[in-house]
C-alpha cells in the first residue's frame, strides 16, 4: 500500500468519496466517523496526513486540528482542511490553528488529489531536510541525565575537597620547642656555633 491518510468526516457520502478517491490514486485510507476519535485513532494509525473536515458535530475541526498540533506524536503530521463554508477569513484561522493546507466544498477531485499530493511532497521535503533526531530511549535519557547529577555533586565535593586543603595549608605553623623554651631562637646558634668558630691566639701577632 501506499501512503497513509486518515479521513476525519462526519457526513457518510463524502468520507466514501473521499476514501474511494484516495485508494484509487495508491493512498491508504483510513475513515473516521466521530471526531471525538480522532486522535486515538491517529496515534493508532500513525498516518502520513490527515484530511480534516472542520464542521463536524460534537467537536469542531479546528480544536481538532490544534490537539493534534499540540501532541508529540501528530504534530509533525500535515493536516488538510476542508470546510463547506469558505467564508472571509476562514483559511486564516484554519492555518493560525495548525493546518498546513486547505480546500473548501463543493471538492474539485482534481484539485483535491492535487492538495494531497503536494501536502505530502512538502512533508517528505521538510523530513530530508531535518537533521534525524538521536536514537535516544527514555531510559537512556534518564541515565544521561542522572549521570550529569552525578558529575555536578562529584564536581562540588572536590571543590570542597580543595578548599579544606587550602585552608590547612594556610594555617601557621608551631614554631620549634627549643624556639619556645629559650624566648631566643638566636641564642641556642650563637651557643652551639661558638665552639666551631677560629680563635685566634692573644699572644701572637699576625703575619
Amino acid at each position: 500500500m501506499g501512503q497513509k491518510i486518515l479521513v476525519v468526516e462526519d457526513n457518510e457520502l463524502n468520507l466514501k468519496l473521499f476514501c474511494d478517491l484516495l485508494g484509487a490514486h495508491g493512498y491508504e485510507a483510513e475513515a473516521v466517523r466521530d471526531g471525538r476519535e480522532a486522535l486515538e485513532r491517529a496515534r493508532a494509525f500513525a498516518p502520513d496526513l490527515v484530511v480534516m473536515d472542520i464542521q463536524m458535530p460534537h467537536i469542531s475541526g479546528l480544536e481538532l486540528i490544534e490537539q493534534m498540533k499540540a501532541d508529540a506524536e501528530l504534530r509533525a503530521t500535515p493536516i488538510m482542511a476542508v470546510t463547506a463554508y469558505a467564508a472571509r477569513g476562514d483559511e486564516e484561522r484554519i492555518r493560525d490553528a495548525g493546518a498546513e493546507g486547505y480546500v473548501s466544498k463543493p471538492i474539485s477531485v482534481v484539485r483535491f488529489v492535487e492538495a494531497v499530493a503536494g501536502l505530502l511532497e512538502a512533508a517528505a521535503e521538510r523530513a530530508a531536510a531535518e537533521p534525524e533526531p538521536a536514537d535516544e530511549t527514555p531510559e537512556a535519557v534518564a541515565d544521561r541525565q542522572d549521570a550529569a547529577e552525578e558529575g555536578e555533586a562529584v564536581a562540588e565535593t572536590e571543590s570542597e575537597a580543595t578548599v579544606e586543603e587550602a585552608d590547612a595549608e594556610t594555617e601557621p605553623l608551631e614554631p620549634p620547642r627549643h624556639s619556645r623554651e629559650s624566648g631566643n631562637p638566636a641564642s641556642d646558634g650563637d651557643a652551639e656555633g661558638g665552639g666551631e668558630e677560629e680563635k685566634l691566639d692573644p699572644g701572637s701577632s699576625p703575619g
